[in-house]
């Protein structure tokens, strides 16, 4: 699954970057959204890789070139808010 991941990049090294021993690739069947800013709707997307980070309680998705940050909820879906551009180590110092 390591090649779903950015050029360089490998589960364990996004473990040790995030300090979350237990963030793991999450399947990609699942509603991902992003809230719409000063509205009370979403917009589906539709992301190419999903990484959950449990000791935060947060996922990252990566659409196209962008990194998105946003909440794992119950029912599986994510629900993002926030957009980090292609830097996943950028993305991951947000959490």
């Amino acid at each position: 699954m390591n090649a779903l991941l950015p050029d360089g990049w490998t589960i364990e090294q996004v473990r040790s970057a995030s300090d979350d021993a237990k963030a793991d690739l999450l399947s990609l069947e699942r509603l991902v959204v992003v809230e719409q800013h000063g509205f009370a709707d979403y917009d589906v997307l539709q992301p190419d890789v999903i990484i959950a980070f449990h000791s935060y309680d947060m996922c990252l998705a990566r659409v196209g070139e962008g990194w998105f940050m946003g909440q794992l909820d119950p029912d599986g879906s994510v629900i993002c808010w926030a957009s980090y551009g292609p830097d996943l180590a950028e993305a991951i110092r947000g959490l």
